[in-house]
């Protein structure tokens, strides 16, 4: 079987839990509710900065530790 191409972080199975209540009681998906939850919880951050300046050049976000720069066309 081939190996994923993204890291897929474990998440404990409480916290599972906690979003699985929270979506149906928002009655939304659960992804939906973690992707909404993770970006407002990280916007403005590091590591949000690294990835807009890496979706803007183009560039695949893997182990960097310096933003790219887009260049010039």
């Amino acid at each position: 079987m081939p190996r994923p191409k993204h890291y897929s972080p474990a998440i404990s199975r409480f916290v599972v839990s906690i979003l699985y209540h929270e979506a149906r009681h928002r009655r939304i998906p659960m992804t939906q509710l973690t992707d909404e939850l993770l970006q407002k919880a990280l916007r403005g951050t590091h590591g949000w900065h690294i990835a807009t300046h890496l979706r803007i050049a183009g560039t695949p976000a893997l182990h960097t530790t310096a933003p790219a720069t887009a260049q010039a066309a």
